[in-house]
């Protein structure tokens, strides 16, 4: 059985490392970086020197999960009602 996680080489502030993440995770991040005109080692360079604990590969995790967790969040109106408990 084939694993689900896929490691690449990336090249993080001139320096190649290996990073261990699975393929909706790399998709993910390939989505992002071209959203935002970047190349894939330069978000996860933004990545690695925003990291405050873990391994790299968990903080591209969790960066791709609050990125797109941010954007499938309804907008809400400031004037809009709040539901009554």
């Amino acid at each position: 059985m084939k694993s689900p996680v896929v490691k690449r080489s990336i090249v993080v502030a001139g320096h190649k490392t290996s990073v261990s993440l699975e393929e909706a995770f790399w998709n993910g991040m390939k989505e992002i970086s071209g959203l935002r005109n970047m190349t894939l080692s330069e978000l996860v360079g933004e990545i690695d020197s925003n990291r405050q604990q873990g391994n790299l590969s968990s903080a591209i995790r969790l960066f791709v999960l609050d990125y797109f967790r941010t954007r499938a969040k309804p907008a809400a109106a400031p004037d809009a009602p709040r539901p009554q408990a």
